[in-house]
């Protein structure tokens, strides 16, 4: 019964092309000869939505590592700020020298003279496995085995890239292109080998995944090793929260949260056991961690406003932020969508954080493409955080140090605020009108990534004991008279 009413997937993919449906992708496809037609059909071709998001997601690999041949030529030197100055600074040859990786060190069991390793577990893990690799196929001098260490971290980034570009697709069945916004970002190629945040990225995205499959189990494991790689993907569990207690939905949100944990202990507690003052160096570290690169307070520094309880306001800027996210979550005329949340919580948390290093945008780079899939408003949001990338290299190099070529600097920190400001604006309107939401166009889905959450219905307690939903969307209208 159910192959009667199936749309076909061939047409789903015309009519959700990019060309059809977006200004700025119907204007780009001009010199193509224009936006898929009416009577086009898809199909027919290896070419498919996924493989054209690998072969992007390629390239713009391939681009960010050619982009960092002036340093790795000369093996990333620490002197005259090389790395600064060519624009192809990374952390990962430094670490491998300067965490006593390059002298046999085990991640923190072994420090020597080496400061202890200021990372997450699960990425202490990734580091150390790549230094034996290193160690094992290295020549044994410290510079030469530290561009092979970039080059196996470069590797083990690329498949991460590849598996949010898989996890990513399988969330956006009904819009497969949108894939792209991950896979196409200029930023994915100049900061995706920065540091390993990709790690936690990927998993992050699957955790996603998990989710809109109602596999609240699965979906906390990822989002706890997500924890061990990096703290953002934490975040999560807030909008979880709030669309579990609209939906009275606790239980589901209690299994993802004891997943979670019980996934973070495993990985965390054979570490706290072995080497406790090593394990909490990355906490006393970002706890002692005043305004830094790329913040708010950072460059209120420079301008010669210094903010002293910088972790008191920005911890309690991003409280007020929460609790009103929370606030829309809960009373909102529509119940919003998972990636919504997630977008606004994790975009707050970045707005007003002690530090804006230039990898942390890929944290949004997924959820962007899920929450506001519109190339407009990615493009203007990628210029400024392409602005601040330059930027940052340039300011490092002592390029803009001083007068008024250092406003400059302060310049594209704001740039970047407010192109995130920028997103997020759109967002809380896409909440507050749903008709204005790309993905909802038409009333045709709720919550295509929201798991249980899709076509819910709203707690009866929320509602004063009177069950309410919804508008039905079309699909359900549709699927509710196939069942009759």
């Amino acid at each position: 019964m159910g192959s009667d009413v199936t749309p076909d997937p061939t047409e789903a993919q015309v009519s959700r092309s990019p060309s059809r449906e977006d200004p700025l992708a119907r204007l780009a496809t001009t010199w193509l000869g224009g936006p898929v037609g009416l009577h086009a059909r898809l199909g027919g071709t290896r070419w498919t939505p996924l493989a054209v998001a690998f072969a992007v997601t390629t390239g713009m690999f391939v681009l960010g590592v050619l982009q960092k041949v002036p340093c790795h030529g000369v093996g990333w030197p620490r002197e005259s700020g090389f790395a600064f100055s060519h624009l192809c600074y990374t952390d990962v040859p430094y670490l491998y020298r300067e965490r006593g990786f390059a002298q046999g060190n085990l991640a923190y069991l072994d420090t020597g003279n080496y400061p202890p390793l200021e990372y997450p577990v699960l990425t202490g893990v990734v580091m150390q496995v790549t230094a034996w690799l290193t160690q094992a196929f290295g020549s044994g001098d410290a510079m030469r085995d530290s561009v092979l260490y970039f080059d196996l971290t470069v590797v083990f980034l690329f498949a991460c890239a590849l598996v949010t570009v898989w996890a990513l697709a399988r969330l956006c069945l009904r819009r497969p292109y949108d894939v792209l916004f991950f896979a196409a970002a200029p930023v994915l190629a100049l900061a995706g080998t920065i540091n390993w945040d990709l790690a936690a990225v990927a998993l992050t995205t699957c955790a996603l995944l998990a989710w809109s499959r109602s596999r609240p189990y699965l979906a906390g494991i990822l989002i706890g090793l997500g924890v061990a790689a990096k703290f953002y993907p934490l975040l999560l569990l807030g909008p979880l929260l709030v669309l579990a207690l609209r939906t009275g939905r606790m239980r589901l949100w209690a299994t993802t949260a004891l997943s979670a944990l019980a996934a973070w202990l495993v990985v965390n507690l054979p570490v706290m056991l072995l080497a406790e003052s090593s394990w909490a160096v990355f906490w006393s570290f970002n706890t002692a961690r005043m305004g830094d690169f790329g913040s708010i307070w950072y460059v209120l520094g420079l301008a010669g406003h210094p903010v002293k309880a910088v972790n008191t306001l920005s911890l309690g800027l991003f409280g007020l932020a929460c609790a009103g996210i929370a606030a829309l979550g809960m009373f909102a005329p529509r119940r919003p969508r998972l990636a919504q949340l997630a977008f606004l919580t994790v975009a707050a948390f970045l707005l007003v954080n002690k530090v804006y290093s230039p990898q942390y945008v890929l944290w949004l780079l997924p959820l962007v493409a899920l929450a506001r899939p519109r190339w407009r408003d990615w493009t203007i949001w990628q210029v400024g955080e392409l602005l601040y990338w330059l930027a940052i290299w340039l300011h490092l190099s002592g390029s803009l140090a001083a007068g008024g070529a250092g406003r400059l600097y302060w310049l594209a920190v704001v740039v970047r605020v407010a192109t995130t400001g920028y997103l997020c604006v759109l967002v809380v309107r896409d909440i507050l009108r749903p008709s204005a939401d790309v993905v909802r166009a038409g009333d045709l889905v709720d919550d295509p990534t929201g798991g249980p959450f899709d076509e819910a219905a709203d707690a009866d307690w929320w509602r004063g004991g009177r069950s309410w939903r919804p508008e039905p969307t079309e699909r359900a209208l549709h699927e509710e008279g196939v069942a009759r």
